[in-house]
């Protein structure tokens, strides 16, 4: 496969460079994972009669690969990451289109752990080479529009599974046989037509975990910790309290697909103009609103229309987190992108292989509980948050590290 250096990419045609790829690569993901988030809830309880417990022990198995997404460390010694990240969106497709032929908690277990290999090496090696890639003043904004894209793509699937769920008595198997050989079809264009990029700066391929980085990671792990909740949980509350149908759920995905396609790329212009530090500051005091308000459907009987306006609110704050990407960009070594990309996703994921099947079984108890927790979990988030300086740059990664060549506040 042909070599081609990251600054002679003008050369090609704009749908052969990086950003042509990422935006493929942006398309295909969310199509599989995105389609198999939106069946998950009523396949599990309508075919294998899963409740709290057994969703959180589900999505802790999901969350396995994420903790241990440190080894694309040791593959990239041998594969280059554009690769490694396309084998894997191949992968998760194909377990994508396999999901419905294993109806049984064994079956969706084992299925699931492959599904989530292929997408978490896939989020790991995408992040690392979107950082790569792209130019550190044009980062934000070109990843909200990348966002704004992939929600794009799943809009359509979303929008054809409402209007033929029920008029043409689709199954699980079949929906999910479609959305997963899409993914997988574009996966293997990228590999087959793409040439390989040549970034300027090599990647060291070794274990890194430098002091300087430390809110980053304390970031990345609170991040994990009440994301979590509100995948795991929040879909779920709506089919289980609820009683939202395939389509009904499918529905409320669409509402927030629009809000990103609409707010992905002006949040992109929000972190370039105002900051990460205060994106991330209002993300997390929302969050913290959003949760409080979840408990409250439980505690004091909100019905289902706030429900519902709360999910949409809470995936939009979620957009935000792009800011945390840039963050890094801003105060990493260049050729510490992908060892520190693989080693953040292993820490954003600690909580998530205890947490679902910790907190399913308080769920059992008191799902208010669990909604409460998310938002003091967000409040750690704010107050670290707070350390992040205005213009964040190598030797200033933090308020409490000023040299005396930090830029003016």
């Amino acid at each position: 496969m042909k070599i081609v250096r990251l600054e002679d990419t003008h050369q090609l045609p704009f749908w052969r460079r990086p950003i042509g790829m990422l935006l493929m690569m942006a398309l295909a993901m969310p199509i599989a994972f995105n389609t198999w988030i939106a069946l998950l809830n009523n396949f599990v309880i309508e075919v294998a009669r899963f409740d709290g417990a057994d969703i959180g022990l589900l999505h802790t198995v999901r969350e396995i690969p994420g903790f241990l997404a440190i080894g694309v460390i040791a593959i990239i010694m041998f594969m280059r990451e554009q690769v490694l990240g396309l084998v894997s969106l191949v992968m998760l497709g194909i377990a994508t289109a396999l999901t419905a032929q294993f109806p049984s908690m064994g079956g969706i277990l084992t299925i699931t752990m492959l599904s989530s290999i292929g997408f978490h090496y896939y989020e790991t090696v995408n992040q690392s080479l979107q950082l790569q890639w792209l130019d550190k003043g044009r980062a934000p904004q070109v990843i909200g529009w990348l966002m704004a894209a992939g929600s794009g793509a799943t809009l359509v699937a979303y929008v054809i599974i409402v209007m033929t769920w029920e008029a043409f008595d689709l199954s699980y198997s079949f929906v999910y046989w479609i959305a997963g050989g899409i993914t997988t079809a574009i996966a293997i264009f990228c590999l087959a037509f793409y040439p390989q990029f040549e970034a300027p700066h090599p990647q060291r391929k070794e274990f890194v975990l430098r002091k300087r980085y430390w809110l980053y990671y304390a970031l990345q792990f609170m991040s994990g910790a009440r994301r979590q909740i509100f995948v795991v949980f929040a879909g779920f509350m709506m089919v289980e309290k609820f009683g939202f149908e395939v389509h009904e759920v499918t529905a409320l995905f669409l509402i927030n697909l629009v809000a990103n396609v609409l707010f992905a790329p002006l949040i992109g212009r929000v972190v370039t103009v105002f900051g990460e530090q205060r994106a991330l500051l209002f993300e997390y005091a929302g969050l913290v609103a959003v949760f409080l308000a979840y408990g409250g459907v439980y505690y004091l009987g909100w019905g289902v229309v706030v429900a519902a306006t709360l999910y949409v609110v809470d995936h939009i704050f979620f957009a935000l987190a792009l800011a945390l990407k840039t963050y890094f960009q801003k105060i990493a070594d260049p050729g510490d992108i992908a060892p520190t990309a693989a080693v953040a996703f292993t820490i954003n994921h600690i909580a998530a292989v205890f947490l679902p099947v910790l907190l399913g079984l308080l769920w059992l108890l008191s799902p208010a509980a669990v909604f409460f927790l998310a938002a003091a979990m967000a409040s750690v988030s704010f107050a670290l948050a707070l350390l992040i300086p205005r213009h964040p740059v190598p030797g200033y990664e933090t308020r409490l590290t000023r040299p005396l060549s930090a830029p003016a506040e």
